[in-house]
């Protein structure tokens, strides 16, 4: 554990996971039944029929099994070059809900940067980040949200909605000293992040330093892709009985009804159905000599990207809705613990969105849309990037992540402030 971040006392860094929640009851966050036919998805329901029931159980405990070849995830980062130089990095646990662990990453002496990456809970675990965090390394301590598999949180913990996401999100931002961080977001963390941002400068708190926004649905109504659709129109009554289940006996979370990893793998390969295929092969590829390192990072991304987790029942429907149904961020209609989520209350910090030009997960415009909400911000601490021939998984990782997208994100980041706070 890190004593003292941000004025902490030593010994009360401690989050406690009974976080006052504002979102709604699991049932409420149905809404009123869908308008669209549910006759439209009877093939869907057809062949998720099997897994109800016992027949859920066998199916949960088979994906289970097939990922356990993979080994624990791991974020397989031992050293880092720091000028030229390996440097080892530490990894500590510096705050733990039932939920959500807060993890340090830290080479070196860190410059005295702290740098917070939300990482999505989206169905991936957080080592789908790795590149994200080697590249950051160098020149910052990184913050990461590495969230708890769902499997693993007992029912006693409690649900874990999207506004208990936001309140989290915003309370380790407190912790580490706003005034002092630079925030990262990526994908769908990028809506539970902008609107604790913007909760932190509608109150008294600091705003933070920077905040860098990454390929995420901030308004899905634009250029809605196959996933969107998915989101926005299954009837809920086909989600619930079709699609979600209770965690089998021999888990810390038995009982606990779940959006299963199982599904949401195939859900998220079919929106870029080349990658996973590509990946798998380049893998299977034997090691050449003098190789095995580049053959050891293939494995461990094949590893990251079908390490995936289960997601309580009721986050999956918050972000349903909130998100894709009823859109109340770029509406301006969504509100937090009862304070609304207000991004034009931010003044003085720096905003930067990134969208990748081949994005097939996260609609064009969805991300930059975040500039037409923080309208408080003075345009000089405003940027937007559209990265050409990226696509999704490449905002944050691979070849086009290390050489061409972090260039930019490092520039902007290490650049000095444009206006006096």
């Amino acid at each position: 554990m890190v004593d003292g971040i941000g004025g902490i006392p030593p010994g009360t860094n401690q989050i406690s996971g009974r976080i006052p929640s504002g979102s709604r009851s699991m049932n409420s966050s149905m809404g009123s039944p869908d308008d669209f036919s549910a006759a439209a998805w009877a093939p869907v329901g057809t062949f998720l029929s099997a897994m109800r029931g016992a027949q859920f159980a066998c199916a949960y405990e088979l994906f289970q099994r097939s990922m356990r070849q993979f080994g624990p995830p791991s974020y397989h980062l031992d050293t880092v070059c720091q000028e030229g130089k390996h440097v080892p990095v530490t990894m500590t646990v510096v705050a733990e809900t039932p939920f959500c662990r807060l993890l340090r990453f830290s080479a070196g002496d860190g410059r005295g940067v702290r740098r917070m990456l939300c990482a999505p809970l989206a169905g991936h675990r957080a080592v789908v980040v790795r590149d994200t965090i080697e590249s950051m390394l160098p020149d910052a301590d990184v913050y990461v949200t590495d969230w708890i598999d769902a499997r693993d949180v007992p029912p006693e913990a409690g649900q874990f909605g999207l506004a208990d996401c936001v309140l989290l999100l915003e309370q380790f931002m407190t912790m580490l000293d706003p005034a002092h961080l630079d925030v990262v977001a990526i994908c769908q963390a990028t809506v539970p992040s902008l609107a604790a941002v913007s909760r932190l400068a509608s109150g008294d708190a600091p705003e933070v330093r920077a905040l860098a926004l990454i390929g995420g649905p901030l308004d899905a109504r634009l250029h809605p892709t196959r996933l969107g659709d998915i989101a926005a129109m299954m009837p809920l009554p086909v989600f619930l009985a079709h699609c979600t289940g209770a965690v089998p006996h021999g888990y810390r979370g038995a009982g606990r009804i779940v959006y299963p990893g199982f599904l949401q793998l195939p859900t998220l390969a079919s929106g870029q159905p080349e990658r996973l295929s590509a990946m798998v092969l380049a893998a299977l590829q034997g090691p050449w000599p003098g190789s095995r390192a580049q053959a050891d990072l293939r494995h461990a991304a094949v590893a990251g990207y079908v390490a995936m987790m289960d997601m309580p029942v009721e986050f999956v429907l918050d972000t349903m809705r909130i998100v894709f149904r009823e859109h109340l961020l770029p509406r301006g209609s969504w509100s937090v613990g009862e304070m609304p989520v207000d991004p034009a209350a931010m003044r003085a910090t720096r905003l930067l969105t990134v969208e990748g030009q081949l994005d097939a997960i996260t609609g064009a415009g969805q991300t930059h849309a975040a500039q037409t909400l923080c309208l408080g911000l003075d345009q000089r601490l405003c940027t937007q990037v559209t990265v050409p021939g990226c696509d999704h998984y490449g905002l944050f990782s691979g070849p086009v992540w290390r050489s061409r997208v972090y260039p930019m994100l490092q520039s902007w980041l290490n650049a000095p402030e444009r206006l006096p706070r």
